[in-house]
């Protein structure tokens, strides 16, 4: 268990390389920059962390360290240690690429799908109500497009889920 670490405690440069890996990664898919410092933390270090580990080490608020922590759980990437302790709990990384891909897809690929629904019928509604526009026909061809994207998806995704067992 790692206990409190001390302040003065620097990133080492391979740990540091392997955080800007992770926070490569999450830029890509439209997360917080500390969301991949964590992960990147946790995945690098041989014991799991506390929040005030990650805190002290990353140099990032405790309000974001906890944020990240609850998103980097809802994802499945993070999981929290068997050795906790009381009131103090410590988190380690999951290493499963099948988990992380899975878990992003419930959590953020998913919900994105569905509220994008809402959103398809709104503008088809609001196409409906362009009469004259010679702009109408083209808006409702990528309507469709779009609509099709969506039900391709929603097809593709459980078997993806299915397939990477989560």
């Amino acid at each position: 268990m790692s206990g409190e670490v001390n302040e003065e405690v620097k990133l080492s440069e391979f740990e540091a390389q392997v955080i800007d890996f992770f926070c490569d990664g999450v830029r890509i898919l439209g997360l917080p920059k500390s969301i991949g410092e964590i992960y990147g933390l946790l995945y690098v270090s041989q014991e799991a962390l506390s929040l005030d580990d990650l805190v002290k080490r990353l140099g990032i608020s405790k309000g974001s360290a906890s944020q990240g922590l609850k998103m980097l759980r809802e994802l499945g990437a993070v999981k929290e240690s068997d050795a906790s302790e009381g009131r103090k709990s410590y988190y380690e990384p999951d290493v499963e690429l099948k988990q992380l891909v899975g878990g992003f897809i419930k959590e953020q690929v998913r919900p994105h799908l569905a509220s994008g629904e809402g959103k398809l019928k709104n503008l088809k509604e609001m196409v409906a109500e362009m009469p004259g526009d010679t702009r109408a026909d083209f808006y409702a061809g990528r309507l469709e497009r779009l609509g099709r994207w969506t039900k391709q998806a929603k097809v593709v995704l459980p078997l993806l889920q299915k397939f990477l067992g989560r």
